[in-house]
């Protein structure tokens, strides 16, 4: 097995999207856990991995139709292995969670594992699929919080993010639906509403409506595209621009909560995922 098989199986560049969630959980929380929260972004990438890896074993049948280039269907990694690097990642985002947060942080991380093997193993092809996969996302961001209620509004927002933007995912191949990418479109301006309105006025509320209205823009331009023409290429591409749009919208939630100099640093992470996922696709 190869490093740039590994990569292509990870979805390498889609892990730029994942610290976020937990340190928007953490800020909105007002850090609950301490400097030992900057240790679970790494817990959540492991389980995020886990779950690509675990996606192309799911997958692999379907794949060797529509997707022969992947890992699995083009011989470069058997199923096996595919499935024993997702055990080995969710087995170590599991440790990095209970070392980071104890028993607080496993209160989540334990449920949030489940619910990403359920998604792939069970769940993806079937109507509670984008439900699943957004249910994970933002258990994601209460791991962060330690399981903390003040985290509840990021959690709903990255969740409700998520949901759009997997049920038009399923459309990357054969075409979406005009419904399905307008549903998805009105859920981003929903949850762009939702990030800035309970915001007081000052740096934070002026920093968190920008960032806001960027995530709207750039994710929901590519979604009003794939309104107008619902074809699989283009249902990929609006698919591209909402995973690396949960870096505005994550960067929107750190800044209402006050952590500025952080939502700066988050967003320095957009260009660089963009960069990537034209080397190994996030999709």
């Amino acid at each position: 097995m190869k490093p740039r098989d590994l990569a292509e199986l990870v979805r390498l560049p889609a892990a730029l999207t994942v610290p976020g969630d937990t340190l928007a959980g953490a800020a909105a929380a007002g850090w609950p856990l301490g400097r030992r929260a900057w240790a679970l972004p790494a817990a959540s990438v492991c389980l995020y991995w886990a779950g690509m890896a675990l996606n192309d074993y799911a997958d692999r049948e379907l794949d060797a139709l529509e997707r022969p280039e992947r890992p699995i269907p083009s011989g470069r990694i058997t199923p096996r292995q595919a499935v024993g690097i997702a055990g080995g990642l969710t087995v170590a985002g599991l440790v990095a969670a209970a070392a980071a947060g104890g028993r607080r942080a496993m209160q989540v991380a334990a449920p949030l594992a489940v619910t990403v093997w359920a998604y792939d193993l069970a769940l993806k092809q079937t109507s509670l699929g984008p439900a699943a996969m957004a249910a994970a996302r933002g258990l994601d961001v209460l791991l962060g919080a330690g399981g903390h209620r003040a985290a509840a509004l990021p959690a709903v927002a990255v969740a409700g993010h998520t949901a759009g933007v997997t049920a038009l995912s399923r459309g990357e191949v054969h075409g979406t639906s005009r419904a399905v990418a307008a549903g998805a479109l009105a859920t981003t301006l929903g949850v762009a509403t939702l990030t800035v309105l309970p915001v007081k006025r000052g740096m934070a509320a002026t920093a968190a409506g920008v960032l806001a209205a960027t995530y709207a823009v750039t994710v929901g331009r590519a979604q009003a595209a794939a309104m107008d023409r619902p074809d699989g290429s283009t249902a990929r591409r609006a698919t591209g621009a909402g995973i690396r749009g949960l870096i505005p919208l994550q960067a929107a939630l750190i800044a209402r909560a006050g952590a500025l100099g952080l939502a700066g640093a988050l967003m320095a992470a957009g260009p660089i995922a963009k960069l990537a996922s034209k080397v190994v696709s996030p999709t």
